[in-house]
């Protein structure tokens, strides 16, 4: 049986194949993105992966509502797989904020849903990282959630060379749209055909002349490019930090989802190999709207995908040589030591050491190659000494068989002469 399309399977290295999913560089990813937002500050949090239907459909756009995995429960309830995490962040924020000195600043890694046609870059699922800033409406918010990407992304390994960020601002385009429209309603897909005119501009420039808007109106502002009131702000904000070289003006930069209210923005490699590496912006109403008006929050947030940061980061050759899981392998030479053997195991675990060893009755042979497969760094032997018939272990590196071998009679004193050879190791790759 097969994985369903658009879902992936995460293997322990190596891979079976090129085009596997790496469960180890998932964790890296996973690790690198909450390190940073810890150091910015950021808390986490997490919310349930399965939400009423009305949570996504109330303001999140006709788009997305057309994406969703969504179904009637055995409770007769109407429920959908998110798709995005900003709407149940809204609810938990609008349910407890009280409980919290503004303005918040949380973050979540989590697994998010969405039926639409696969391509490169784009699955049915993927791991997202979240950073939001809650109850602070100054443009500080979103200079601080531009900083936490770009640093995050240096953390991979990508310079100013690597990526860009485009900031643009919902505002600009509101005033054009009121100026150039008195059809509320179609507010929301003149901004779907904005979003879209890189990617499919015959059908954009039809949509927007349908609406009585001539194209060549829309090419003007974007081609202007000159940044105003808030975006001036923001980049005076990352240049004091250094990040100038990051970040430009692009006004074609709108986001699809309808509750952007201010500043937006999107993170694309300079290359233009893959799609949107992270985006967000400034959503000013949304806590209001799913709370039905009872609390009124300024919002600000981003999202960034696993799926296109691990392609990139494979293209450029970032992907990073990851230390051996295994660090012990303990060699059973006969059946008689087992008990001996697993006293040993069990005292390397609770001091901490990643041990692994035969489960059951195995080739001298074999238990040599297995500690090679491993890449274990210290390999303990158990075995029966001849003349006292006491059990006894015999600890070296692993990758230097010749090497100096030191004898324990005992647990304890293996796991000190483990615990040196790992020092001494350290302090070789060092020196």
């Amino acid at each position: 049986m097969e994985r369903l399309p658009g879902f992936r399977d995460f293997y322990p290295d190596p891979v079976p194949h090129e085009n596997a999913w790496s469960a180890r560089v998932r964790q890296y990813v996973f690790d690198t993105w909450r390190r940073m937002a810890r150091c910015y500050g950021f808390v986490e949090y997490d919310g349930p992966p399965l939400e009423p239907l009305e949570l996504y459909t109330l303001k999140s756009g006709p788009e997305i509502v057309r994406q969703l995995f969504d179904f009637v429960d055995k409770g007769g309830r109407h429920v959908a797989l998110r798709p995005e995490l900003t709407p149940t962040l809204a609810r938990m924020v609008a349910a407890h904020h009280r409980n919290y000195k503004k303005p918040l600043k949380w973050f979540a890694i989590p697994q998010l849903f969405r039926y639409e046609k696969q391509q490169r870059g784009r699955l049915r699922e993927h791991f997202q990282f979240n950073a939001d800033i809650i109850g602070e409406p100054d443009v500080g918010a979103e200079a601080e959630l531009i900083a936490l990407i770009i640093d995050t992304l240096r953390a991979f390994g990508l310079t100013e060379s690597d990526f860009v960020v485009k900031i643009s601002s919902r505002a600009v385009w509101d005033e054009f749209f009121n100026r150039v429209c008195k059809k509320a309603e179609l507010r929301e897909e003149f901004y779907l055909a904005v979003d879209k005119l890189d990617r499919d501009r015959a059908n954009s420039e039809e949509t927007l002349r349908s609406m009585g808007i001539p194209p060549e109106t829309v090419y003007a502002l974007t081609e202007k490019a000159e940044p105003t009131g808030d975006l001036i702000r923001l980049l005076e904000n990352l240049r004091a930090r250094g990040m100038q070289e990051f970040v430009t003006v692009d006004y074609k930069i709108i986001r699809g989802l309808a509750y952007y209210t201010g500043i937006v923005f999107e993170v694309f490699d300079r290359k233009g190999q893959f799609r949107a590496i992270a985006g967000g912006g400034r959503y000013d109403r949304l806590v209001k709207l799913i709370s039905g008006g009872k609390v009124d929050l300024p919002a600000a947030g981003f999202g960034m995908g696993d799926v296109v940061l691990t392609e990139l980061l494979t293209e450029r050759g970032l992907i990073p040589t990851f230390e051996p899981t295994v660090l012990v392998y303990v060699i059973i030479q006969h059946e008689s030591v087992r008990e001996y053997g697993l006293s040993i195991v069990q005292r390397l675990r609770e001091k901490g050491y990643s041990v692994d060893y035969p489960l059951s009755q195995t080739k001298l042979d074999k238990q040599i190659k297995v500690t090679r497969d491993l890449n274990a760094q210290v390999v303990v032997e158990v075995a029966l000494d001849s003349q006292s018939g006491l059990p006894y272990a015999r600890v070296r590196l692993a990758n230097l068989p010749t090497a100096e071998q030191r004898v324990a009679n005992d647990p304890s004193s293996v796991c000190q002469i483990v615990g040196d050879f790992l020092k001494e190791q350290v302090h070789s790759i060092r020196d």
